[in-house]
């Protein structure tokens, strides 16, 4: 099977989505559109850079617009969830998947325990905002260890895309593009 993949980098600079990032997600999805084939994104990041104002705040509408045009493929859109994805990715084009996996015990969620814990004057349990968490309350599909996924996401696919496993045996080809950097 095919698989057109994009991954941030927590490593840098707190994976934190600037206007390279925005690009790369968008230049991600439309080679899927183009190559036919279903688009995984491995999220990592802190939300908009800062640094860069308003330019990296204008990539999270124009993600949510190229995965939009990907999902008019109606081929498979899968989100994978590493720790954390928190701001606006985790707000935007990361929960748009048909399949949002995330890995146990990842941090996932929009604002940070203690802004949420001051606005709604409540204390949160201990596990609010992990994958669990989330996967129990109906944010994401699944929580898979990373052992797993490999195999996790090829029966995925074969199920969504209705291959038999001696078809995506036969189609392995893979194509690999240049990894997308997450700076400048």
């Amino acid at each position: 099977i095919n698989l057109v993949t994009t991954a941030m980098d927590f490593s840098f600079m707190g994976g934190s989505m600037g206007m390279q990032v925005g690009e790369g997600i968008v230049l991600a999805s439309q080679l899927a559109k183009e190559l036919k084939s279903p688009l995984l994104i491995i999220a990592s990041s802190g939300g908009a850079r800062m640094q860069e104002g308003i330019l990296s705040l204008m990539h999270l509408p124009r993600t949510v617009a190229a995965i939009e045009i990907f999902k008019e493929t109606k081929l498979p859109y899968i989100v994978l969830f590493t720790n954390p994805v928190t701001g606006g990715v985790s707000a935007s084009f990361t929960m748009l998947g048909d399949i949002l996996i995330g890995e146990p015990k990842s941090v996932i969620g929009f604002a940070g325990r203690r802004v949420i814990q001051d606005t709604v004057r409540e204390t949160l349990p201990d596990n609010f905002q992990t994958a669990e968490y989330v996967k129990e309350h109906g944010g994401i599909d699944l929580v898979v260890e990373r052992k797993y996924l490999n195999s996790t996401i090829g029966t995925l696919l074969r199920v969504l895309l209705k291959k038999s496993e001696a078809q995506a045996k036969n189609e392995s080809n893979v194509s690999v593009s240049q990894p997308i950097s997450s700076a400048s």
